[in-house]
């Protein structure tokens, strides 16, 4: 069953595929509900570490098989490296209230904690699951205690919603990722 629908997502793709300019597909910023207070009052988000896959303009799908499919004509609206560091900048700040920016850095006070994160994985699957794996890490430019930690998580969508669907989904995974960030490295 799983590998009909990826043979069906991969039709998906080839007629999207069709056309002669790529069809861009943006990440929709979900809905934030969760609020979490942390321990610091402004936060520099540094460049996001991402897999060659993830880092580039095709969207990636897994198949069953491990295997990466991609299409030239079917793009993620904006560089995914760029696009997942504001993302995660978006939802830090909207979860937790503090003062939070991407790298470089755009105020004169320097930042209270400095987030780094490096992603392993960030692929959508056959099986209809977007995960994201990797570490993050936080240093305190103070001398304060310093953190670390792993994630691994994983968001549902339906692999026959096509390119619009993993676009949904990855706004879900790192909405998750900023949550689960704030809980247990920002606190």
């Amino acid at each position: 069953m799983n590998y009909l629908k990826l043979a069906m997502f991969g039709a998906i793709l080839a007629l999207t595929g069709c056309g002669a300019t790529p069809d861009l597909y943006p990440v929709t910023p979900p809905q934030v509900e969760q609020k979490q207070r942390i321990a610091f009052r402004s936060v520099e988000v540094r460049d996001i570490s991402l897999p060659t896959y993830a880092s580039a303009n095709e969207i990636a799908v897994e198949g069953l098989d491990g295997k990466l499919a991609t299409d030239a004509a079917v793009l993620w609206a904006d560089s995914p490296e760029r696009a997942v560091s504001l993302e995660l900048t978006r939802n830090l700040a909207r979860i937790t209230g503090a003062r939070v920016a991407s790298e470089p850095w755009p105020f004169e006070a320097f930042p209270d904690a400095r987030l780094e994160v490096r992603f392993e994985s960030l692929i959508a699957g056959a099986n209809g699951q977007f995960r994201a794996s990797g570490q993050f890490f936080v240093g305190v430019p103070d001398g304060g205690r310093e953190r670390s930690g792993l994630f691994e998580l994983s968001v549902p969508f339906d692999p026959l919603g096509g390119p619009q669907a993993i676009a949904t989904a990855r706004g879900a995974v790192i909405l998750d990722l900023a949550d689960y960030i704030a809980r247990n490295g920002l606190r």
